[in-house]
This record gives C-alpha cells, sequence and structure tokens, in this order.
C-alpha cells in the first residue's frame, strides 16, 4: 500500500517498482503482488481503474481507496517488534571450525563481494538522487533516510564480514 499511496500502479508497475528500489527492504514475487491486490481490492483498500492499450489486454491500474489510506495510516502506528538478526552465513562463520573452513571462507568471501555490490549501488543512487540531502522533506527525506539506512547496513555487513576474512588470513 505504501508503494501505491506514492503512486498508483498496475500490478506490473508494482513488480518493476519492487525490483528497483522497493525491493532492496522488501521483496515479492509478481505472484505475492497480484494476490494481495486481489485481497486489496475485496476488502476495498483499492480503486481498479481500468485502462484499455493499443493491441494488449486491458491494464488494471490500481490506487488507495480511503479505506485504504485509513488502514496505511492505522498499520504505520503500530508498533513494530525488534527484528533479530537471523543470518545462515553467521551460523557457519560460527561453526566454521566444525567443517571446510577454506569453503566456509570462500562463502564469506562471496557474501562480502555481494554486500560491496549492494552498498556500491546505494551511495550511486544516493549520489544521483539525493546529491542536497540537508535540503530534502517530506517523502523525499524519508526515501533518503531508508536509502541511508541501507547504506549503513552494508557497510556493517563489510566491515564485519572483512574482519573474519582479515582474522582467519
Amino acid at each position: 500500500m505504501v508503494a501505491l499511496r506514492e503512486r498508483p500502479a498496475s500490478g506490473l508497475e508494482l513488480a518493476r517498482r519492487f525490483e528497483r528500489s522497493i525491493g532492496f527492504f522488501w521483496s515479492a514475487t509478481h505472484q505475492q503482488i497480484y494476490k494481495v491486490l486481489g485481497r486489496m481490492d475485496r476488502d476495498g483498500w483499492v480503486v481498479v481503474t481500468e485502462v484499455e492499450q493499443d493491441g494488449r489486454p486491458t491494464k488494471k491500474v490500481y490506487a488507495v481507496s480511503p479505506l485504504g489510506e485509513q488502514a496505511l495510516a492505522d498499520w504505520l502506528a503500530e508498533p513494530v517488534e525488534a527484528a533479530p538478526m537471523r543470518s545462515e552465513l553467521a551460523v557457519k562463520m560460527r561453526g566454521a571450525s566444525f567443517g571446510d573452513r577454506a569453503a566456509v571462507l570462500d562463502v564469506v568471501r562471496a557474501n562480502l563481494a555481494d554486500h560491496a555490490t549492494r552498498l556500491d549501488h546505494y551511495r550511486q543512487l544516493e549520489k544521483r538522487d539525493y546529491p542536497r540531502p540537508e535540503q530534502l522533506s517530506g517523502i523525499d527525506l524519508d526515501h533518503h533516510l531508508v536509502l541511508r539506512g541501507g547504506i549503513l547496513m552494508e557497510e556493517t555487513w563489510v566491515a564485519w564480514l572483512t574482519d573474519y576474512l582479515e582474522a582467519h588470513s
């Protein structure tokens, strides 16, 4: 619903937005997106507009209804449980002494490369989209601060995995 409040969209457009930006923090398959859109439609949380397309099937565009706006506002105000760190990689690192340490180090190196790539991507997005963060407000500030959270998380992963690898070199 947050994505639809930002901008009404078809299911396919939502899926693409999940792949490009939202998906960095919350993932959903095309199937999940369409299932949730159907449920939100049944619950009256969205308004569906059918848009004719040349040579293609009619597209359904979803926008949040007033009832959906209230449901979203209620959900946003609900407390959130602290998310414990659950990491299969951390368990492998902890248990490396019980198996093939070289194989575990390879897994750590691969994860380090993934996190470094993601960190670089986030930093590029920040530089491109938010060159003057001190001037941001409203939704732009919210988007930037979530991106900053992603940057900080990736910096932590990179530092931690680097420390682990250096300790075992």
